[in-house]
């Protein structure tokens, strides 16, 4: 008989503590969130197996979402210069696993440091691609530009938000935000990858200018010709990351990993 449904863990806006060992440490800034509400139907392919779409008041989310990465380094000891520090833009999902942990699942991960794009893609098997990356920010005014550099790719994106007054932390926001790891397929398993980071602290943001293609290039269309059904912003966190477990394994009960798994003008 197949195994009873596990319901998922009930959304926290805490993130559990992370079981030793611990990987990595990055700040994620001025990052901007774009969404786009859908039924999980029509994204259920992209999922790995044992992962499936999450799922609030019927609906599911696709993510755009553009921010600066600085400080990455191992647990202990200092940052990585220049390679550590780089500006990033994710295509995601909303996932929940067989043993109800909720999670993202990426489906393009575009940043400008081709050593971190290397070793992110070798490690944990993620999506990420070469890219060529503009930031510009003026007062509460945030710009993000991408270009892809990838070979089969030509894709781009351009992302001008204005961030408001406090968000309000509703279920949705909620829902969006707290998510303590991701799931990626790797080395023939699907794999959770935890983290843990304070509360996002949102803001509420205007789209002032939106001419997306990433979204199509993941496969999900013309979804960014329609207004986002959901934007914030935060000014950021500081976030950790505890070792993979395979998704059929509760959190805390995995035993931790060896091997490679641990280890001014826009763009034209």
């Amino acid at each position: 008989m197949p195994p009873e449904p596990v319901a998922p863990e009930p959304v926290s806006v805490v993130a559990p503590a992370l079981t030793h060992p611990h990987l990595l440490r990055q700040r994620w800034r001025d990052v901007a969130f774009l969404h786009w509400a859908v039924r999980p139907a029509a994204v259920a392919r992209f999922f790995p197996p044992g992962v499936e779409p999450d799922v609030l008041d019927g609906w599911t989310y696709v993510g755009l979402v553009p921010f600066r990465m600085t400080g990455t380094g191992f647990a202990h000891g200092p940052t990585l210069p220049w390679v550590g520090t780089f500006l990033e833009t994710n295509v995601r999902l909303y996932s929940v696993d067989a043993t109800g942990r909720r999670g993202v699942v990426f489906l393009s991960l575009d940043a400008e440091r081709a050593v971190a794009v290397a070793a992110a893609r070798a490690a944990f098997g993620l999506p990420y691609r070469w890219a060529r990356m503009r930031f510009v920010a003026d007062g509460d005014v945030r710009g993000y530009a991408t270009r892809v550099r990838w070979p089969g790719v030509s894709a781009r994106s351009r992302i001008v938000v204005r961030a408001g007054t406090q968000a309000p932390d509703g279920p949705l926001e909620q829902f969006l935000t707290a998510r303590w790891g991701l799931h990626t397929a790797h080395l023939g398993r699907t794999w959770y990858l935890p983290n843990e980071h304070a509360t996002w602290p949102l803001r509420t943001a205007e789209v002032l200018e939106l001419d997306d293609g990433l979204v199509a290039a993941a496969g999900l269309g013309d979804l960014t010709h329609r207004p986002p059904d959901h934007v914030a912003f935060s000014d950021g966190a500081y976030v950790r990351f505890g070792s993979p477990t395979p998704a059929t394994t509760p959190r805390g009960s995995g035993k931790p990993l060896s091997g490679p798994l641990r280890a001014g003008k826009w763009l034209s």
